[in-house]
């Protein structure tokens, strides 16, 4: 689907009627060939008239859904050598392997950071600092995201914790959380099915949620968390590629120590002096 699309959507989500936000889901969740179909196929495969489909479209700021489809047109061609380079397994022989992987993690990360808003980088660092205690959750393949998360954040500011860091200890630590806590939640498909619950009692409970995921997730996202960063995944396979997620958490650190300022100038200068008398190297 045309990024440009994408961001519109997620911009203007929470103003939309009910009808115009199955259409807007249906358009996330179909984003591999939605815009093969015509204004009323896809009206009528969210459910709605082809009133609502119409406005739905006026509304993200298009004259109409020709316009739409333009867009991506016009996005394709843009794009079109990279769009060659990650179809057809022929591109992973060896021998181009590195070339086409190194294109693609390019690709990733120029998209993810053009469409990326400070405003929102910003709030989520904010939505961090105020937080009396920041928990931080990454479930299969993101748990060793979630470590790095919140080393880098511990270094910054105290009571930074992984929840979830022993077996089966969820009941215990959700006991632990309390209002104003931030969770920093780090996911990417597929997503096991115990995040719903963690998430619902997150809601419960009135953590600010800050989420790091996939933009096919930034919808969904948006409903449970006060700040999404959504970002770019593909990938030849073996799930998606991690490397925009690292580089988030890094910019999300970035901007919190320059948020904090002295107080996260002070507890690095506390930790590494820790660290000089340990004798260890601090890496």
């Amino acid at each position: 689907m045309a990024s440009g699309l994408v961001l519109r959507i997620q911009d203007r989500f929470s103003r939309l009627t009910a009808g115009e936000k199955k259409l807007a889901q249906l358009m996330l969740d179909r984003d591999d060939d939605i815009l093969t179909h015509s204004a009323t196929e896809i009206a009528e495969m969210a459910g709605v008239s082809k009133a609502t489909a119409a406005r739905f479209f006026q509304h993200l700021g298009y004259a109409d859904f020709n316009e739409v489809k333009q867009q991506a047109r016009e996005e394709r061609n843009r794009s079109e050598p990279y769009g060659l380079s990650v179809t057809g397994s022929e591109q992973i022989a060896l021998g181009k392997a590195i070339g086409t992987h190194l294109e693609l993690e390019l690709r990733n990360l120029t998209k993810t950071f053009e469409e990326l808003r400070s405003d929102r980088v910003r709030e989520a660092a904010e939505t961090l600092k105020s937080a009396p205690r920041v928990w931080v959750l990454g479930l299969g393949a993101e748990e060793g995201f979630a470590r790095y998360a919140r080393l880098l954040l511990s270094r910054l500011r105290h009571s930074v914790m992984i929840l979830g860091i022993n077996q089966g200890s969820w009941a215990e630590d959700l006991a632990m959380t309390g209002p104003k806590d931030a969770l920093l939640l780090i996911t990417l498909p597929p997503r096991p099915a115990i995040l719903a619950p963690i998430l619902a009692y997150a809601q419960a409970s009135r953590l600010n949620v800050v989420t790091i995921a996939d933009r096919n997730y930034a919808v969904e996202a948006q409903r449970f968390s006060r700040v999404v960063l959504p970002c770019h995944v593909s990938s030849f396979g073996l799930g998606p590629s991690h490397t925009t997620i690292a580089s988030a958490i890094r910019l999300l650190a970035v901007t919190y120590a320059a948020i904090a300022g002295k107080s996260a100038e002070q507890r690095s200068e506390i930790i590494a002096g820790i660290h000089e008398e340990l004798g260890d190297s601090g890496a």
